[in-house]
């Protein structure tokens, strides 16, 4: 039996059902872990390109751009990018080199490590921006708290989402290694433990 790539999907899927978080991550490790070990083979056989970085991916950071043009004031208040972007190529050093992993678990607990420090970057940088953003934007403190909140969450699932490795996405974890989605099938689940 193959586990499919999308894992993640049915765990969103799993918690809207209202399912306790750790069984729900469970599922997630289980369903991630055979293309952590393809891209562990992959990680054997070669070493990593040089590193490159799209800032925040998804077109985040190509949209934030975008609207800076669009809206000079803001360009003004926010400077040239994201304010979260130096938290975007941090988290992209990680996902280039699998984190540094040896092993498909360590990979595993790896990528969910850098995922949950992209989010408390992103949270960090609105601390260290409140009062800017606040002066700049006439927004109360209490909003931005919550916006940044927000975009922080919706940064991590996203990534959780979309950065699984083998998934042939130029973002995926391992992006510094050569794809491994086409070897993906190759990697038997492991058996799944039922409670009754």
């Amino acid at each position: 039996m193959l586990i499919p790539r999308g894992g993640f999907c049915v765990c969103v899927a799993l918690l809207a059902t209202g399912l306790d978080a750790q069984e729900v991550s469970r599922f997630e490790q289980l369903t991630e872990l055979p293309a952590h070990r393809v891209l562990m083979r992959e990680i054997k056989k070669t070493s990593p390109v040089a590193f490159t970085s799209d800032g925040c991916s998804g077109g985040m950071s190509t949209v934030w751009r975008s609207t800076l043009r669009q809206f000079p004031q803001m360009a003004r208040a926010q400077g040239d990018g994201p304010p979260w972007e130096d938290c975007c190529v941090a988290h992209d050093r990680q996902y280039h080199i699998a984190g540094g992993a040896s092993d498909a678990s360590e990979s595993y607990a790896a990528r969910l490590k850098a995922d949950q420090a992209l989010k408390s970057c992103v949270l960090a940088q609105g601390d260290r921006d409140m009062a800017t953003q606040s002066e700049a934007y006439g927004i109360g403190e209490n909003t931005l708290r919550v916006a940044y909140r927000g975009i922080a969450q919706a940064m991590f699932l996203a990534v959780r989402l979309g950065g699984g490795p083998c998934s042939g996405l130029s973002w995926r974890w391992g992006y510094g290694y050569p794809d491994c989605s086409a070897a993906f099938g190759e990697a038997p689940a492991p058996p799944i433990a039922t409670h009754n």
